[in-house]
């Protein structure tokens, strides 16, 4: 039921051999981790990891954001995803869309079946081990994360991480009336102009991911190759 390659995958990837590396004790994390809780199967290994590289962009990005809102800073929702938990968490994913749908997974035909994955992959990438495809997270590129006050809570952002919905999406209320929603387009146009000043590139459907030289950043952002591939391992 996975989709073919994505147009960003054809992008060659010369694997530049950078270290995954834990993220710096200075960024807070979002714990306990999501997809741990659910039985994600991480082994030893860490969702707070990225590639060296990307670790002093994201720092460069705390920084841009704190010079100009010293009362935020980056929450870390997901960072590192071994191809085994990007397919568990495609598993999870399936499996919850079909019961709240009131369905059983078992009584579904193929094309209902097609219809589900269909949804889950417009925001979850195909769990492939072929080194030409793999998922941007597997990479030690990519980062899911969101804006944290000073007091340590969460800035709502008019969508929750993860959720399949049209809101997921970054400019979603670009052109909202409410007051409310053109504050969470405020807060979102925060965080991308923050990360996207210290050389990250946006999801385009989703608000929270961003990345670094893997390569859906080459692909948007017009380079030839990418420079992240695959990690078998942490």
């Amino acid at each position: 039921m996975s989709p073919g390659p994505q147009s960003y995958q054809q992008v060659p990837i010369v694997e530049c051999g950078e270290a995954l590396v834990e993220l710096p004790v200075e960024f807070a994390r979002q714990t306990p981790h999501p997809y741990a809780v659910l039985g994600a199967p991480y082994g030893q290994g860490t969702p707070f990891a990225l590639r060296t590289g990307v670790v002093q962009k994201l720092i460069a990005a705390q920084n841009f954001l704190q010079a100009r809102h010293p009362e935020l800073r980056l929450l870390i929702f997901d960072a590192y995803r071994p191809v085994a938990v990007q397919q568990f968490m495609v598993d999870w994913t399936f499996a919850d869309l079909v019961a709240r749908a009131n369905q059983q997974p078992e009584e579904l035909s193929v094309e209902q079946k097609q219809a589900f994955y269909q949804q889950v992959y417009q925001f979850w990438a195909r769990p492939s081990l072929d080194p030409a495809t793999p998922p941007p997270h597997s990479t030690g590129a990519a980062v899911d994360l969101t804006l944290l006050t000073e007091a340590g809570t969460p800035v709502a952002m008019g969508g929750d991480i993860d959720e399949i919905a049209p809101h997921s999406y970054p400019d979603h209320y670009a052109a909202a009336d409410l007051p409310a929603e053109r504050q969470f387009h405020h807060l979102r146009t925060l965080l991308r102009s923050a990360m996207t000043a210290a050389g990250f590139s946006q999801h385009p459907r989703e608000w929270w991911h961003f990345s670094c030289g893997d390569q859906m950043w080459a692909f948007h952002s017009g380079q030839p190759v990418a420079h992240y591939g695959g990690l078998v391992d942490f």
